[in-house]
């Protein structure tokens, strides 16, 4: 009998996940939350169709935090972009530090649609996809998180 994966299961191994559905892209929201990252570390390639954030995430799967809350720099990636679009996002301005609140997926016609990204502040960028296809993949050893703190959200 096959048992499903529990939260404490991640430990300090690093993440690597991927999305095909909208339950799945819940799981990777949750995940990013909280992530920053510079304007400068978000790249769309339209030959490829690919849009690649560099995140530095909240580590949450962590629940023996020792020196404090830990973050881990994540590639997040989605696949078979057709379009992008921002909204209260300056792409021109290379100092903007921007704030990842969640992810989601407007689903659309044959399987497109929409992957939505909430930033705080209330930008947004939309990926029009062909098919969702999100990845998660941490690529750096953990680190305390500068601030010391965990983002705190009103009720």
């Amino acid at each position: 009998m096959s048992m499903d994966a529990r939260f404490e299961d991640g430990g300090d191994r690093p993440l690597n996940l991927g999305a095909l559905d909208a339950a799945d892209l819940a799981i990777l929201s949750a995940l990013a939350q909280d992530a920053v990252f510079p304007i400068t570390e978000m790249r769309w390639q339209p030959q490829q169709r690919r849009l690649g954030l560099l995140i530095n995430r909240l580590r949450r799967e962590d629940s023996v935090r020792t020196g404090g809350p830990e973050r881990v720099q994540s590639l997040l990636v989605i696949d078979n972009v057709l379009r992008l679009s921002s909204q209260g996002v300056d792409r021109s301005d290379t100092d903007t530090i921007l704030s990842l609140l969640s992810i989601a997926f407007e689903p659309g016609a044959d399987g497109a649609g929409h992957v939505l990204l909430t930033l705080a502040g209330d930008g947004a960028l939309r990926a029009g996809v062909e098919a969702l296809e999100v990845s998660l993949k941490d690529v750096t050893r953990p680190y305390l998180a500068p601030s010391g703190k965990i983002p705190k959200h009103p009720d």
